[in-house]
């Protein structure tokens, strides 16, 4: 009997969903101390604080939450920005936002006199916020400069600028302390290690208007995927849909930056996973890369944690060593 394609569909959201609950389920048992389930027993049925308790609720959980909301929300970047710009190295980092978000960070390392009490955000993660807006701004208006804003000229300016940010970093770097490097560099690499759910709230308050507004223009990437001229054959207002992708993806892009730092090739290559396995219908392809992106980044922090504990490696090293043999392979099979 054929399966219809709705029920395929919803089959095929199932699993992803599965899988990014899998993760969330087995992930926070995993890490350099063993929980002691007699003490989570004691906190969940006599409300007894305990120390592993505190380990599971406001350490491993809050951080497998971030991990799932921040791949999520980069996966599901990076397949808006590659169907937009019809380009398969097109990934959130593409608009120069990450850049801006660097050099915001940077600064609150490089002059402490900016250090100041943001509300919920740290210093760091307030400034590189600022930084991956005015970026944004920068390169909206340097692509408008030629005209009706073209994905060309889009992303012409995008790399521009990350060309300019890298150079504002590298001065920096030369003028301020090697601990001050240090640390930067450490932020460079990205990471996941939070306390609570301060971080967390963050993310969803910033960057899921940006995710839901990418996913209400799914029909319209599905038109684009093919040509501008067929989407405005179809009645697809281009212009609007640029606009629209643009602030989505920037405002998605700089709320996972500014609290983990720029974490590569999540972006890059869990969309073409997700393409590989279940199609090019962008009302299945944007909301399965957002779970699928979750789950990887959710596991590549967890061996971040454990391969060497109790060190831990920077997320985002797991992710470049995994991701560069990983779409190498989908080149390969291509």
């Amino acid at each position: 009997m054929p399966i219809s394609p709705n029920l395929r569909a919803r089959l095929t959201l199932g699993g992803y969903l599965a899988v990014a609950l899998a993760a969330l389920a087995v992930l926070p048992w995993i890490g350099a101390e063993p929980l002691d389930g007699e003490q989570l027993v004691a906190f969940f049925r006599d409300g007894q604080q305990t120390p592993h308790a505190q380990i599971l609720l406001q350490q491993r959980l809050p951080r497998i939450l971030l991990a799932l909301l921040v791949g999520g929300m980069l996966s599901l970047t990076g397949a808006t920005l590659q169907v937009l710009f019809r380009n398969p190295l097109a990934e959130p980092w593409t608009l120069g936002v990450a850049g801006g978000a660097a050099v915001g960070a940077f600064l609150t390392q490089a002059f402490p006199a900016l250090n100041l009490a943001c509300g919920p955000l740290s210093s760091t993660q307030a400034l590189a916020l600022l930084g991956a807006a005015v970026a944004m701004g920068m390169v909206w208006l340097f692509a408008r400069r030629a005209g009706a804003p073209t994905v060309h000229t889009l992303l012409l300016a995008g790399v521009t600028l990350s060309i300019v940010c890298s150079g504002a970093m590298l001065l920096l770097v030369y003028i301020v302390s090697p601990f001050e490097v240090l640390s930067f560099n450490r932020w460079m690499m990205g990471g996941l290690d939070v306390l609570g759910y301060r971080e967390l709230v963050s993310v969803l308050v910033l960057g899921m208007p940006g995710v839901l507004l990418l996913l209400s223009l799914a029909r319209a990437y599905n038109h684009l995927a093919f040509s501008e001229e067929l989407a405005l054959g179809h009645g697809v207002d281009v212009a609007r849909v640029k606009r629209l992708t643009f602030l989505g993806a920037g405002v998605a892009t700089a709320a996972c930056v500014a609290v983990a730092g720029p974490i590569g090739f999540i972006g890059m290559i869990v969309p073409h996973v997700v393409r590989c396995l279940s199609g090019f219908d962008y009302r299945m392809v944007l909301p399965c890369a957002f779970l699928l992106g979750g789950s990887v980044l959710a596991v590549c922090d967890g061996i971040a944690r454990t391969v060497i504990a109790p060190t831990e490696i920077p997320v985002g090293v797991i992710t470049a060593v995994i991701g560069g043999p990983a779409f190498l392979y989908l080149l390969g099979k291509r």
